[in-house]
């Protein structure tokens, strides 16, 4: 599968918008929006057009994508789904892109950024409810606790993100014992959870035409 390899400071300064890919870095004055928010490119100061229509309702599906690092075609069966089940569609396409492991993870305080937390579980450092899970995209369900395997518990990058975390609250619906490195999910994520700059209700009008 196709994955984004450039630097990822680009995405924000493409937005307009801090979408917070760098961890400790995004809260700093490195912060590429603090230093240069305008669009990347030759001509990005010049880049001045308002976004209307078709492209803000595009704008909000690619950084949603972004955010949580999933291409297309997953990012679509996420919307199907939704679709497909009762209740408010926006809500529960954010619902399903927090319940994936990586995004645990990271809320959880293991790693700096998404994209950190994406590395961790696929090298297999992770286990869900005693088993092993090196698939970033798995959907973790209410019950199930979350933890950071033995052998990975004293890593550099893992030590890193427990302090930052301590910096910040995790979401109600996770239950974070950062000394031990689990964390249980103890209910299901809702709306006013996902402090994202991101507008659902554009993605489902996209979607939905």
């Amino acid at each position: 599968m196709a994955r984004y390899r450039d630097a990822v400071c680009r995405l924000c300064r493409r937005d307009g918008v801090k979408l917070f890919l760098k961890g400790s870095r995004c809260f700093t004055d490195k912060c590429a929006i603090e230093k240069r928010n305008f669009a990347p490119g030759q001509h990005g100061k010049d880049r001045k057009a308002k976004i209307v229509g078709y492209g803000l309702q595009l704008r909000e599906k690619q950084k949603a994508k972004r955010i949580y690092f999933v291409q297309e075609t997953q990012f679509r069966n996420y919307f199907e789904k939704a679709s497909k089940t009762q209740g408010v569609t926006g809500d529960l396409l954010l619902q399903q892109l927090e319940r994936r492991l990586d995004n645990v993870v990271f809320r959880a305080g293991f790693a700096q950024s998404r994209r950190q937390a994406r590395q961790i579980v696929r090298h297999g450092h992770i286990s869900v409810g005693g088993r092993r899970v090196n698939i970033p995209s798995f959907l973790v369900e209410q019950g199930h606790e979350v933890t950071v395997r033995e052998a990975a518990s004293k890593f550099t990058v893992i030590e890193a993100a427990q302090n930052f975390a301590g910096n910040h609250g995790g979401p109600s619906w996770l239950e974070v014992d950062r000394t031990a490195m689990r964390a249980r999910v103890v209910g299901l994520p809702k709306r006013e959870d996902v402090q994202l700059p991101v507008n659902e209700q554009l993605i489902v009008e996209l979607y939905s035409k």
